[in-house]
């Protein structure tokens, strides 16, 4: 009898361990819908007077007045550069080199960015933050790179050759009538190929973007953690009128 109640309890604690064993899911199947967002879609009326606050919130911060600008600036409003170019290279200089010269005790030398980078002119009156992210759309962070003398060298080869006015800041480039670089000069300094130089770029640009591939030869990358936007709404708040010019950084004798 005693051992007809063990077989029977072990019976029992073998189904009930059996039936509390987990059971493996395993896909069987994926669906997908495409599902157009256009005007016929009812709202939701919850959501929106929950969404409402933030919203107005958002518009107020994006379009609250920060600067004037009595001209429109533009990027395509010169040869070699640009009001908007000019604009855009003096910032990230202005804003990023304290933080620099902060973190490493170097100075920034000169600043280089991409003409494609910018995306929308500054139109003449109101300048807001939203002013900021249309000219820069991009999560892109300034990022300051340490380049060889013959490096810098090829970095001027490529804005010669690709005859685009790309932002530049801390630095003179002057052509000869045969569009052959006659003198540079960075810091107010002539170039000297033993040396090596401090440059303020993307991360974008970093990483070989727009085929500026020299940044490959970097010594060192420094990222300060410092979008691009954030430098230009930072420099905003802190100037009453932006009025850049087409000046002598780029130019070719004539």
């Amino acid at each position: 009898m005693f051992l007809k109640i063990q077989q029977f309890v072990l019976f029992v604690t073998i189904i009930m361990l059996s039936s509390c064993k987990e059971k493996r899911s395993e896909l069987i199947e994926i669906t997908a819908a495409q599902v157009s967002i256009t005007d016929t879609i009812t709202k939701t009326e919850s959501i929106e007077t929950f969404v409402l606050p933030y919203r107005n919130r958002i518009y107020e911060v994006l379009d609250s007045v920060l600067a004037f600008a009595p001209n429109t600036i533009s990027k395509e409003d010169g040869r070699y550069n640009t009001t908007a170019g000019n604009l855009m290279a003096d910032i990230v200089m202005e804003q990023a080199n304290p933080i620099f010269k902060l973190r490493t005790g170097n100075q920034i030398d000169f600043v280089l960015l991409n003409h494609g980078g910018i995306r929308s002119v500054i139109s003449q009156g109101p300048v807001t933050a939203r002013t900021a992210y249309e000219v820069m759309p991009f999560e892109n962070n300034i990022a300051v790179v340490e380049l060889s003398g013959p490096s810098v060298l090829e970095l001027i080869t490529y804005l010669i050759s690709s005859k685009r006015a790309h932002p530049i800041a801390g630095m003179q480039i002057v052509l000869d009538q045969k569009g052959q670089l006659k003198t540079l000069t960075i810091g107010n300094k002539e170039f000297n190929k033993n040396r090596n130089y401090w440059v303020a770029t993307t991360d974008y640009l970093v990483n070989g973007g727009d085929s500026m591939v020299f940044f490959k030869d970097a010594l060192t990358v420094t990222p300060i953690d410092y979008l691009i936007r954030n430098a230009i709404i930072d420099y905003f708040k802190k100037v009453d009128t932006i009025a850049p010019i087409i000046d002598d950084r780029y130019y070719s004798l004539e």
